[in-house]
């Protein structure tokens, strides 16, 4: 099969030697050369600057790492090509011309998947089963964070020009850091209130939010939050749930998961081969080969994304009309 990859920043890189570990080398480049990257790695990889020309190798499978603010640009003429099409999160920076794309993928075949990793970690994995197989009793709440220094995520770059921080190119902590609202819904189900703030609190030069405080009741009844910054130093990253009986912790750097009981008994769980987090993306690009192989189902719709990016303009409103709002997809 064929791949065009748009995009090569750190993500995009980072696709393209898992596509190769993978086994599939026939690779097609889509480059505004606006990348910080040294080329050597690509130098005899073919490259078009041009959607158009880039669609006309006719690839089977087409890769969105470009900014956020760019990828329906990609998506809407690849899914009318008939091409299958992997989205890197979120789906944009707005809902406009979401429903071009729908109906794109509906008139032409619709193999889609977006890329929330977290889907494929294996702590999170491990504590669903957990979560599912009842060890905590029935959980009440939970929390979420994740917190990151910014200018510390590609040490080769100048993190003021990179799309995080810019808001013309969809950055931000709401939009960049989105991936526990993605796996909350996967492990809860939806929301059924939202509120929050965002903003920017730090010293960094950033045009964006670098702070955001999410609250959550899901359908379930479960109650929550979530933290996102961009200023964490050293960074935090995880997801603790609280039940009648007992509360389990993920810690998302290492992949360790601990379930303490309320008889006082305490379990390590650690994945095995030891946590790399470049797994996720592994695991991601490997079904992302099947469903456009026609052989598997996409681990994360188009219509997750979408409602991630509905839960991220809630709290938008939230904050900004300073009441709780229903979710209401």
């Amino acid at each position: 099969m064929k791949f065009l990859i748009a995009g090569y920043g750190s993500i995009g890189r980072r696709h393209l030697r898992n596509l190769r570990e993978l086994g599939e080398n026939d690779i097609i480049l889509l480059r505004s050369h606006n990348s910080t990257l040294p080329d050597d790695e690509i130098k005899d990889i073919p490259a078009e600057t041009d959607i158009k020309a880039a669609l006309a190798h006719r690839p089977d499978g087409v890769i969105i790492a470009n900014p956020t603010a760019l990828h329906l640009d990609i998506a809407i003429p690849a899914a009318k090509a008939g091409c299958a099409v992997f989205m890197e999160k979120p789906v944009s920076d707005s809902f406009e011309r979401l429903s071009e794309l729908q109906e794109a993928l509906k008139q032409n075949g619709g193999r889609f998947q977006m890329g929330f990793q977290f889907r494929f970690h294996p702590g999170l994995q491990k504590l669903k089963d957990l979560l599912d197989a009842g060890t905590i009793g029935r959980p009440y709440s939970f929390r979420a964070e994740w917190g990151e220094y910014l200018p510390g995520w590609h040490p080769w770059e100048d993190y003021r020009r990179t799309y995080a921080a810019r808001k013309d190119l969809g950055g931000g902590v709401l939009l960049t850091l989105s991936h526990p609202l993605d796996y909350l819904r996967w492990h809860f189900g939806d929301p059924e209130w939202i509120w929050g703030m965002n903003g920017k609190i730090s010293d960094l030069e950033v045009e964006t939010d670098d702070i955001a405080e999410i609250g959550l009741q899901m359908s379930n009844g479960m109650i929550g939050n979530v933290h996102l910054d961009y200023y964490s130093r050293p960074a935090r990253n995880g997801l603790e749930v609280i039940g009648s009986e007992g509360k389990l912790r993920c810690n998302n750097l290492d992949g360790i998961v601990t379930l303490r009981t309320a008889d006082g008994k305490s379990e390590r769980f650690s994945p095995e081969p030891a946590y790399d987090r470049n797994d996720m993306f592994l695991g991601e690009m490997r079904r992302f080969i099947a469903v456009t192989a026609g052989t598997a189902q996409p681990s994360c719709t188009l219509e997750d994304g979408i409602a991630v990016q509905h839960m991220v303009e809630l709290v938008r409103k939230s904050w900004k009309e300073k009441r709780i709002l229903a979710f209401n997809k």
